[in-house]
């Protein structure tokens, strides 16, 4: 099985989303990464997808996508067509007995101090995904006391963008 990564950019409308997200759950993929936002114009959200599967479904779900009315582009991304990156916050309990290993370790892994308190430190990375696992298996050795992830969020390297080949 291959993970994939598109973009799809939607007219900002109510139950577009859903509409997206059920063609993934009819087509039996599994969805391990979402992002959606706004795009530089409030007109179109831009939802960000991250799922495994094989290489002839995938290509069904992208037609089957464009089919949607409020869908207007579908862009596919590689790790070697875009710059690609996640965000963590990461909540670690405060315990004096360990607290320069684990400001040691932030520092390590480029991680900036959003908040401190006597009882927690949150730590906030944006980096790909492996690095982000690696940081979460170090601060395994403490307490973790909550963490949140964005998805995975894709730009295209270049000029180029999705708005060049919207289907109208």
């Amino acid at each position: 099985m291959n993970r994939y990564t598109v973009a799809v950019l939607v007219r900002n409308q109510f139950g577009v989303l859903n509409r997206v997200t059920s063609m993934f759950r009819r087509r039996q993929f599994n969805i391990s990464s979402l992002s959606v936002s706004e795009t530089e114009s409030n007109q179109y959200s831009r939802i960000t997808v991250t799922f495994d599967g094989e290489d002839g479904a995938k290509q069904q779900l992208i037609n089957q996508l464009y089919k949607l009315p409020d869908v207007c582009s579908i862009k596919e991304f590689t790790a070697d067509n875009s710059v690609s990156c996640e965000l963590l916050l990461i909540k670690v309990k405060n315990d004096p007995e360990h607290r320069d290993e684990i400001m040691a370790a932030a520092t390590a892994f480029s991680a900036v101090t959003v908040d401190y308190s006597k009882d927690s430190v949150i730590f906030r990375i944006a980096d790909d995904s492996r690095r982000i696992d690696d940081f979460i298996n170090l601060m395994r050795d403490y307490t973790i006391l909550e963490i949140c992830r964005t998805g995975f969020i894709s730009l295209e390297k270049g000029s180029s963008t999705i708005r060049h080949i919207i289907n109208f």
